[in-house]
């Protein structure tokens, strides 16, 4: 099976939560976890050179590995084969490949590394979507605009305190990821989360375990979570916010671009938009992709809770399964949306006069705009600290 995204438009573009990438992690867990062992006196130093090689042999060609490790049922995870592969590739060492380790130990902290770089890369667009929707608020803080509600004709606002409201959105969902993603954390246990086959290897098992959080920049929480799920609902609620969000974003430009609006028109790009049988559409397409995001994404969130709330006993049994490709497409939808929302926001064509004709026309005896540019102003003024250059 060959999926390149032929029904992901935009997909193309996300090398953080493919299976290559996801592969690339399963090695780094299992080669850190080598050098824990021989910072901590357990393996000799050469024993963790030779892991370390034969990971990165192995990766050189990730996609090669992630198609091989997905060409069995096996024991039902990608670890088992991956360990496979690296002890024949290092069979001088392969008494220290996943010495004390269980699947899920491995698994889970590999697809923390993947949600860690997912949500990072995903805040990284966001505050250059803050920014753009930040700029936008500023420049249209006192165009007059018609407000809707349940669809229809309200009162007087501006198109700025429509872009603060979508600001305000975005931010939020930003600052949930970067602390979702500082929090993401190492994952332990062994085969029933009493640490007994690390414990073979040093009395000390969790100054090892310690040793493998460092080796991975990854906190090492107080005790295993093989059935406490937490860490990964809480990525997935943060990853779903920020489709949600743009999701917002999505559904105002698709009515500022309807031509009897005529508002807003998404940034020009060769290609882009076109019908295969109407010629003269120019079709919102950025709009339309976050749209499907933002109800893709809902239910990919709910499979996580759900498997959460089915985890049982030690270890869980086809719950835990269910997460992977439910965590995958989730980060996939937010990554890929956030970056095309970034470029949607950046090129923005806001047309003030069409905004206020159609005010115009839906009200023709409003007066005055309420308090909208104060509210610009409020919301600029909170969230002034958006700095889209700051790494998340």
């Amino acid at each position: 099976m060959r999926d390149v995204g032929l029904l992901f438009p935009g997909a193309a573009a996300d090398a953080v939560t493919d299976d290559v990438a996801v592969a690339r992690a399963l090695l780094a867990v299992e080669a850190a976890w080598a050098r824990a062992q021989a910072g901590r006196g357990v393996a000799p130093g050469d024993g963790a050179d030779a892991v370390e090689r034969a990971a990165a042999a192995l990766g050189a060609d990730a996609a090669a590995l992630a198609a091989d490790l997905a060409s069995t049922v096996g024991g039902a995870n990608p670890v088992i084969a991956l360990v496979a592969r690296l002890r024949a590739a290092a069979p001088e060492a392969a008494h220290v490949v996943h010495a004390g380790l269980t699947s899920q130990d491995v698994l889970d902290t590999a697809l923390v590394l993947v949600l860690r770089d997912a949500c990072r890369a995903v805040a990284a667009d966001l505050g250059r979507a803050c920014a753009s929707a930040a700029a936008l608020a500023r420049a249209h803080r006192d165009a007059p605009a018609l407000g809707r509600t349940l669809g229809q004709a309200a009162v007087p606002t501006t198109l700025g305190a429509r872009f603060a409201g979508w600001l305000t959105g975005l931010s939020a969902a930003r600052a949930s990821l970067v602390d979702v993603a500082a929090a993401l954390p190492l994952a332990y246990g062994g085969a029933a989360g009493e640490l007994s086959g690390v414990a073979a290897l040093t009395g000390d098992p969790f100054a090892l375990v310690d040793a493998w959080g460092e080796a991975l920049a990854l906190p090492v929480p107080a005790g295993p979570w093989h059935t406490s799920r937490t860490p990964l609902v809480r990525a997935a609620a943060a990853l779903a916010e920020a489709c949600a969000a743009l999701g917002h974003v999505a559904g105002d430009v698709l009515q500022g671009c309807r031509p009897e609006t005529g508002e807003l028109r998404e940034p020009a790009a060769p290609g882009r938009g076109t019908s295969s049988s109407m010629a003269h559409k120019r079709n919102p397409v950025l709009a339309v992709l976050l749209r499907r995001s933002a109800i893709a994404a809902p239910p990919l969130a709910a499979t996580v809770l759900t498997a959460a709330g089915l985890a049982h006993d030690e270890r869980p049994d086809g719950a835990w399964h269910a997460e992977w490709p439910a965590l995958q497409q989730l980060a996939r939808h937010a990554v890929v949306g956030a970056g095309l929302a970034a470029e949607l926001l950046d090129g923005l064509e806001v047309d003030a006069a069409a905004a206020e004709a159609n005010l115009r026309a839906a009200l023709p005896d409003a007066r005055g705009v309420g308090a909208a540019p104060a509210v610009v102003d409020r919301v600029l003024a909170h969230l002034a600290d958006v700095n889209p250059s700051e790494e998340p």
